[in-house]
């Protein structure tokens, strides 16, 4: 049996999600973004428990690594590296906006759009058609009323995630649908089996956050 821990931390709730063989065990949900970091390796442990598992049972950690808060994103993926290599076990690195695109396969649209909160008019995007194959790779983009004109003609597009309410206001053409579609650790799990069955995994070492944006801090603005 292939136990897998399914660890998302890219937007606004943190969730953990334990999966046999592509299929829920349990899941856990926080939508406290102040206390992820607290709440995560607890959350972990219980979760197991609940589920009568050790952590030696586990198989592989999936997890997803952006684009989305970049305090999120650090927390998930750092407590997964660290998982992995304590029980020397594979990691599985998932994009955010590949795992809502899964979220979102059984809608009724051509094309699916997943779009993350960037600040102002910038989101974090891309496009899948419903094999999953990629339209539009993952980018950050500043919206306006002809982004996305070109597919629109040709094609309905389904927008969707926290950053589709800033183009909703801004596009009027018939084939733009949206909808409100949860993101959790739960649409990690499809991804997650399919990849563990492939061996297709990362390396615990040097895999990183997929920003998309360069990460700014405190030193950096006081250089500029």
């Amino acid at each position: 049996m292939s136990f897998i821990l399914n660890i998302d931390t890219s937007i606004n709730n943190a969730s953990i999600c334990i999966s046999k063989n592509g299929e829920l065990v349990n899941i856990a949900i926080n939508e406290n973004l102040k206390d992820q970091a607290a709440w995560l390796q607890p959350a972990i442990k219980k979760q197991l428990h609940l589920a009568g598992l050790s952590m030696q049972e586990l198989k592989a950690v999936a997890v997803s690594i952006g684009p989305g808060s970049y305090t999120g994103l650090r927390i998930g993926l750092s407590s997964a590296k660290g998982l992995c290599y304590a029980l020397n076990i594979p990691l599985i690195a998932i994009g955010t906006l590949e795992m809502m695109a899964v979220g979102a396969e059984h809608r009724d649209a051509d094309l699916l759009c997943p779009m993350i909160d960037a600040r102002r008019m910038e989101v974090f995007t891309a496009i899948y058609n419903k094999k999953m194959e990629i339209v539009l790779a993952p980018c950050a983009m500043i919206l306006d009323e002809t982004s996305f004109t070109d597919i629109l003609n040709k094609n309905t597009v389904l927008f969707y995630g926290n950053g589709s309410i800033k183009y909703k206001k801004l596009v009027t053409h018939k084939n733009a649908l949206f909808d409100t579609i949860e993101t959790n650790a739960l649409q990690l799990i499809k991804i997650s089996n399919e990849r563990f069955n492939a061996g297709d995994f990362n390396s615990v070492a040097y895999t990183e956050p997929m920003y998309l944006k360069k990460f700014y801090t405190l030193m950096d603005a006081n250089k500029s």
